[in-house]
C-alpha cells in the first residue's frame, strides 16, 4: 500500500519508538514529520546508555523534530536533564511529564524552562485542567508541543475524541503550541486524530508498518487477503480431519 494516503492527511505524523535501525529508516521516509522516544521504549530494546543512544540518533536525525524526556524524578535534577537534552541538537525537544510520580505538578519547572527558550514537549497529559495549566505556562513565542494520550483515556472506556476537540480550543490561544495525540493503539487512531484537528500524532513503529500497508486499503480486496492468509496458515500448518 502507498503511504499516499498518509501524505494527504492534515495532520503530521512522528514516529516513536527507541529501535535505532527503525528510527534511521523511518527519519528518511517523506510523510514521517518528526519523531519520539521515552524511557520505557528505551527499557524495551535493552538500551543502557541514554546519552550514547540519544548521541547516535542524533548523528542521523538532524532536522526533523525529535523528543527525549527527562528521567529524574526531583524537579530540580529535571531542570539539569532538561538543559543538558536542550543543547545537544537544535531540533531536539525536551519532554516533561505532567507531575513527578508523587503527583506534585511540573507547571513552576515548564514555565521555568519555557522562559529560558526550551522547546518543550509536555507529556502523560489526560485531563483538560492539565491542558489549561501548561498553555497558562508555556511561552508563546517558544515551540512546544502538549501531548495528550488518547490512548490510555481510551483504555478506560472514554471516548478521547470530545476531550482532544476541547484540548485543541484551548492550546489555539498559544500560536506556536501544537497539540500532540499519543499513545496510538490501531490505524484508526491517525485518522480520529487527524480529523479532531490535533497538530501531530504519535505512531508505534509497528502500526507505521501496518497503515503503510493497509492503510485507504479496499475491504473487499482485504477479505480476500484475510481468507488467503486462514488458508495458507491451515495448510502450513497440516491440519486434517
Amino acid at each position: 500500500m502507498s503511504t499516499a494516503i498518509l501524505e494527504k492527511l492534515p495532520i503530521k505524523i512522528f514516529a516513536d519508538g527507541a529501535d535505532l535501525e527503525g528510527i534511521i529508516d523511518l527519519y528518511r521516509k517523506p510523510f514521517i514529520k518528526g519523531l519520539t522516544t521515552n524511557p520505557t521504549l528505551m527499557r524495551k530494546v535493552g538500551i543502557l546508555d541514554y546519552e550514547v543512544f540519544a548521541k547516535s540518533v542524533l548523528e542521523n536525525v538532524t532536522e526533523k523534530p525529535i523528543s527525549f524526556e527527562v528521567f529524574s524524578d526531583e524537579f530540580a535534577e529535571m531542570r539539569q536533564q532538561a538543559l543538558k537534552i536542550r543543547d545537544w541538537q537544535d531540533n531536539v525537544y525536551v519532554k516533561i511529564p505532567i507531575t513527578n510520580t508523587r503527583g506534585e505538578s511540573a507547571l513552576p519547572l515548564i514555565a521555568d524552562l519555557a522562559g529560558e527558550g526550551v522547546k518543550l514537549n509536555v507529556t502523560a497529559i489526560l485531563t483538560l485542567e492539565q491542558v489549561r495549566g501548561v498553555v497558562g505556562a508555556l511561552e508563546k513565542e517558544v515551540p512546544s508541543v502538549v501531548s495528550v494520550f488518547a490512548g490510555r483515556i481510551a483504555d478506560t472506556g472514554v471516548d478521547p475524541i470530545p476531550l482532544m476537540k476541547e484540548c485543541r480550543e484551548l492550546i489555539s490561544t498559544s500560536p506556536l503550541a501544537e497539540l500532540l495525540w499519543a499513545s496510538v493503539r490501531e490505524v484508526l487512531n491517525v485518522f480520529q486524530a487527524a480529523d479532531c484537528g490535533c497538530h501531530i500524532v504519535t505512531v508505534p513503529h509497528d502500526i507505521l508498518a501496518k497503515a503503510t500497508k493497509l492503510g485507504g486499503m479496499d475491504l473487499k480486496e482485504l477479505s480476500l487477503d484475510t481468507v488467503r492468509m486462514f488458508y495458507q496458515d491451515a495448510a502450513a500448518a497440516g491440519f486434517k480431519l
